[in-house]
C-alpha cells in the first residue's frame, strides 16, 4: 500500500551542529532508491509500507548502532489507490494558488 512519510531522524544530546550525523541518515535514505525529498527539517519518502519502514529503520540504526541516542519524528499518509503523492499533493495546492 502506497505510503508517504515525513521523517526527521537526528542524534540527541551530542551538541549543536548535527550536519555530519544527519548526512549519514540522508545517505541511507538516498541509497534506498525510493522517491525522497529532503528539506531543512524533514525528509519525505514514498513507496510501499514495508519498503518505507525498512528505510526508516535502516536510517535510524545507522546512528543508533554507533551508540548515539537517536530521536525519530514520523508522520505517515497511507492513501490506497494513489501513487506519486509526494509531488501531486503539492501540485494541487500550487494550482489553487496560481
Amino acid at each position: 500500500m502506497n505510503t508517504l512519510v515525513a521523517v526527521a531522524i537526528a542524534p540527541f544530546g551530542i551538541g549543536d551542529e548535527l550536519a555530519d550525523e544527519v548526512s549519514e541518515v540522508v545517505r541511507v535514505i538516498r541509497a534506498s532508491g525510493l522517491p525522497h525529498k529532503t528539506t531543512s527539517m524533514f525528509t519525505e519518502i514514498e513507496g510501499e509500507w514495508d519498503d518505507v519502514m525498512q528505510v526508516v529503520k535502516d536510517a535510524t540504526f545507522v546512528l543508533a548502532e554507533r551508540g548515539i541516542r537517536t530521536e525519530v519524528v514520523l508522520k505517515a499518509d497511507i492513501r490506497p489507490g494513489y501513487t506519486n503523492t509526494m509531488e501531486s499533493k503539492v501540485a494541487k495546492v500550487e494550482e489553487r494558488l496560481a
